[in-house]
């Protein structure tokens, strides 16, 4: 009887059987739309529905081309709208906190890409997620598009009975595609403005959104700045649940900032290429290219100048572009039925690298001109493919790389680090030291990719992770393992990796940055802020004052704590170099000094006398009245060119 269905103890809905047989009539027609109360509900699109049943043209709103969905401007609104909230910083959970150029933040995304935005705005080369992909099954982060700057950690029913800002997004849920396309959306859209003009963005994604995904980043980042949809085979074995195609494969869809920068980079050939390179002679390994362009659309009708014979010496194979004694076989671009083309070369360029060509019989038994192509230079890399199938890519390794890490696997379905680390080879460089972002951090596999594809060629590169602490549930392997959320077990890979790659290539990983600064998102360090930007602005403009407050602290929030509030309103990345003599903060070599305790005359003039960008200062932290009066008369004698700011 445990396999019995239940009894519905009610009767069925003529509604859900009327709107399941049209939506299986006239699928074009299903929509979802505002009911009286505000809320999204499922709906038939009667104007699409009239036009379905009609022979004629139906009069109706105007047509045009739009991608829009229930609650669109409020995700522009949520997207826009400020917050007042912190990055608190964690020492204890960090690692090598005053050296590293790396972050780990704990926290909701959109809250903490809010307050990245203007310390981070064009600063960052790269941008991976791996968002939820709507299955159905799985969670999506709610957003209260009420909520002002005033209310935050004050949301109503945003959190479950474990304290995550999650919900379980079901099929069965009338606003099933609203509810995913509105988290995406706000997020995506500050995501833009952290990127760099030459940077990109890969997103993870399934059939469930992918559709979605490519029109709410065409309607964010412009369809002129779509790069690629690349088929990833992450299952070879196929899903076994799927109905009637067992799927083996996912997609990374990949934007730019502006297309008109290269935003993207050749990737490395591998083993399998390099081996097409079997000659060799004093100046190194070569292939040799037919100099013919093989492409029909070219030839010697709409490329004439790229038309012209060489001469070749039968026995020696070098050629020339004058006939002499040796140089006696006359080759020109002819396919193999002897049409006119042309050579991928023009005269002038033939002319000054003749010493690269060499004739020889082509695959039709008829003579033509090879270059050398030496690997070197540009010759070590290749355009990417828009189909990876190296069995890298799949979970299976993702999951063995966790598992020799951890002794179990936490995830189900963690991105193995090479998947990642092909993205990145795409995306960013050796020689800078970009830095990429990921706010879907999950279990932390771009941040050991970034550490991985350093220590193999030396790159500089930092990343930025953020994740919710998603509380995992009673029973998983995470759970066994003793992990209480999903963060405790990213920044513990982190750790464990950082150790593992360093023990893997002692002799070149020396200087290699394993560490990060775990910061956590918290409300204000400022008590009772309920002021709006307006009024925060005209207040710090008459106390000439960074946040317009005097003796507003909390009470449990330390020096750091504020130090880490005003890198950030100042534009300071959070990853600057920190140094601390007694109570004096120095930020990136004196460019911020910041002091939280009690200064006096003599102390206020020994930091004027090292004429920092910045002075910060804490308004009740001066000594005495003489401090006070004296402080603006101390820099103006000193350092009249650095900027003060009390708190």
């Amino acid at each position: 009887m445990n396999n019995a269905e239940k009894l519905a103890m009610c009767t069925p809905s003529n509604a859900d059987t009327n709107f399941a047989a049209l939506a299986e009539l006239f699928p074009n027609a299903v929509t979802e739309t505002i009911d009286e109360n505000g809320a999204v509900v499922r709906a038939i699109d009667k104007d699409v529905l009239a036009q379905e049943i009609n022979a004629y043209v139906v009069e109706g709103r105007e047509e045009r081309y739009q991608f829009t969905w229930p609650d669109k401007r409020k995700s522009i609104l949520l997207a826009n709208s400020p917050i007042a909230a912190a990055l608190r910083p964690c020492r204890e959970e960090s690692v090598d906190f005053d050296t590293t150029e790396n972050l780990y933040i704990e926290g909701d995304n959109l809250d903490v890409l809010k307050l990245l935005r203007e310390t981070y705005l064009n600063r960052v080369k790269m941008i991976y997620i791996d968002p939820p992909y709507n299955t159905g099954n799985d969670f999506i982060y709610e957003d209260d598009f009420s909520e002002n700057a005033n209310e935050f950690l004050r949301r109503d029913g945003q959190f479950d009975e474990l304290g995550n800002r999650l919900s379980p997004n079901l099929n069965s849920n009338g606003r099933f595609h609203t509810d995913w396309l509105n988290m995406i959306y706000p997020r995506l859209r500050i995501a833009k403005d952290l990127l760099k003009d030459d940077g990109a963005i890969f997103i993870s994604c399934d059939d469930n959104e992918v559709n979605n995904l490519r029109k709410i980043c065409d309607d964010i980042f412009g369809s002129s700045n779509f790069i690629a949809q690349v088929i990833v085979q992450t299952n070879p074995r196929g899903r076994t649940f799927d109905r009637f195609i067992a799927k083996t494969h996912e997609y990374v869809v990949v934007y730019s900032k502006n297309i008109e920068f290269d935003a993207l980079r050749e990737i490395p050939k591998d083993e399998k290429a390099i081996a097409g390179y079997q000659k060799e002679d004093g100046n190194g390994k070569y292939r040799l290219l037919e100099l013919r362009n093989r492409n029909p659309v070219f030839n010697r009708t709409n490329r004439p100048l790229m038309f012209y014979p060489f001469y070749a010496d039968p026995d020696k194979l070098d050629v020339s572009l004058i006939p002499t004694e040796r140089h006696t076989v006359e080759i020109y671009p002819r396919n193999s039925e002897g049409v006119d083309g042309c050579w991928t070369w023009g005269l002038e360029k033939a002319t000054n690298e003749i010493n690269l060509l060499v004739a020889n019989l082509a695959n039709t038994g008829k003579w033509s001109v090879f270059r050398k192509d030496y690997l070197e230079g540009t010759s070590l890399y290749t355009k990417a493919k828009g189909l990876w199938l190296e069995k890298e890519m799949n979970h299976e390794n993702g999951k063995e790389m966790v598992r020799e890490l951890f002794g179990v696997t936490p995830f189900d379905f963690p991105k193995s680090v090479d998947y990642i680390k092909k993205c990145l080879l795409l995306g960013t460089s050796s020689y800078a030291d970009d830095i990429i972002l990921d706010f879907f951090s999950g279990s932390a596999t771009t941040a050991h990719a970034v550490m991985q594809l350093n220590a193999e060629d030396g790159g500089k590169r930092k990343f930025i992770m953020v994740q919710l602490p998603e509380v995992c549930a009673e029973g998983t392997e995470a759970a066994k393992a003793g992990y209480s959320t999903i963060c405790e077990i990213g920044k513990e890979r982190i750790r464990r990796s950082g150790v593992k790659i360093k023990a893997d290539s002692p002799l070149t990983t020396g200087n290699l940055d394993v560490g990060f600064r775990a910061l956590k998102l918290d409300s204000s360090n400022m008590k009772d802020v309920y002021y709006t930007p307006e009024e925060f602005l005209t207040m710090a403009q008459k106390q000439q004052s960074l946040f317009g407050f005097m003796d507003n602290i909390k009470e449990d929030r330390s020096d750091e704590d504020l130090l880490f509030q005003v890198m950030l309103d100042l534009g300071i990345p959070l990853s600057a170099k920190i140094t601390q003599n007694s109570d004096v903060f120095s930020v990136n070599d004196n460019y911020l000094i910041a002091c939280f305790k009690q200064v006096d005359t003599d102390l206020i003039t020994e930091i004027a006398k090292k004429k920092p960008y910045y002075a910060v200062f804490r308004d009740s932290s001066f000594a005495n009245d003489s401090a006070m009066v004296n402080f603006e008369q101390v820099f103006a004698t000193y350092s009249p060119n650095t900027v003060r700011r009390v708190l």
